[in-house]
């Protein structure tokens, strides 16, 4: 009996973790609302750091389950979807009249879409099709802390960014292949120099947080099409080899 509710207060852990993600992306909304944008911003990100740790609690500790998957689904859309496209709303789409509130809705209803499709999926690779919602959200989320970090009014680039929006729901949608951190493991042993170059990584972020996050995300997203690119033509190099060898 006692072993049993060991066993039940282990699947709590993971389901917890789900539920913070999900205050975060409720507390982003109010603070949306409430014009508080870089308290929206950040509570995206925290919110992305606790979806990434439910999953690797869960595989860690061998208490992955339907409800949990359907559950951290449910999460995340409200915290990769819903909050950002609100976000983005309000700080500098809503000058832009229909397309801005086009924009933003296009932006939920993708990654409702690529949740749907990542959960039917069975590809088991080590790379996404298409972008995944949160990091595109942090991309939003990374551009908001950027023009904060420097004092930058949107409203002069408020089509520049509504392009970014089409192209992010775009991006979650298609058959762009991006690298996957599942197999990051922070449970396994790590030799030394990768330890010194994470713990680099961090000092760096650290420092210049808006500015680099930006950096990186933006690298992220934009490596999708380079490496789709790159798979296809050696994709079509080995065809033509298979052909000129007469298979």
């Amino acid at each position: 009996m006692q072993k049993q509710n060991v066993k039940k207060s282990i699947y709590i852990l993971p389901n917890l973790f789900t539920s913070m993600n999900l205050f975060c992306g409720y507390y982003s909304i109010t603070a949306a609302i409430q014009l508080r944008f870089v308290d929206a911003a950040i509570a995206i990100l925290i919110g992305a750091v606790f979806d990434l740790l439910d999953g690797k609690i869960a595989r860690a500790t061998n208490t992955t389950s339907k409800f949990g998957i359907e559950y951290d689904s449910l999460a995340d859309l409200i915290t990769f979807g819903l909050a950002p496209s609100l976000l983005m709303f309000l700080w500098v789409l809503e000058s832009t009249g229909r397309p801005g509130w086009s924009a933003a809705f296009l932006f939920a209803i993708c990654g409702a879409l690529r949740l749907a499709r990542f959960n039917t999926s069975s590809s088991s690779g080590s790379d996404f099709e298409g972008l995944p919602i949160p990091a595109a959200a942090a991309m939003n989320v990374s551009v908001v802390l950027f023009f904060s970090r420097l004092g930058l009014s949107p409203e002069p680039f408020k089509l520049i960014l509504l392009v970014l929006m089409f192209a992010l729901s775009f991006c979650m949608v298609s058959s762009f292949r991006y690298k996957s951190l599942k197999k990051v493991s922070f449970f396994k042993s790590m030799k030394f120099n990768k330890l010194v170059g994470l713990i680099l990584i961090l000092v760096a972020v650290a420092t210049e947080p808006s500015i680099l996050l930006f950096i990186v995300f933006s690298i992220y997203v934009i490596s999708g099409p380079v490496l789709s690119l790159v798979y296809q033509k050696y994709s079509k190099k080995d065809e033509e080899t298979q052909v000129d060898k007469g298979f």
